[in-house]
């Protein structure tokens, strides 16, 4: 391999570099800038009622949701979702078995 070709290996090799580089640079910035806003304000949410004798087995959460899975004493799931911004229930979704 002579001389020249390997400089312009060298060169083609450094500009792959630079490019990958501003490209991560690029992709952070953006993944940082699209996150969801902060809460300005606390608030208190009215309290959600478990139905007698329920236990709170998962907790998970979206964007503007929160689902609580629970398990009732007679041995059936329901699933609450509730409204991140305000607290307040949404919605039952009960779990049956096929």
């Amino acid at each position: 391999m002579n001389v020249s070709a390997l400089k312009i290996l060298v060169a083609a090799m450094g500009v792959l570099l630079v490019g990958g580089f501003a490209a991560l640079v690029a992709t952070v910035a953006v993944r940082f800038s699209h996150r969801a806003p902060a809460l300005a304000v606390a608030f208190t949410a009215p309290p959600v009622a478990l139905p007698a004798g329920a236990k709170i087995e998962r907790l998970s959460t979206g964007p503007d949701r929160i689902v609580v899975a629970i398990a009732l004493p007679d041995g059936t799931q329901q699933l609450l979702v509730i409204d991140l911004q305000t607290g307040r229930l949404l919605g039952t979704i009960p779990i049956a078995e096929r």
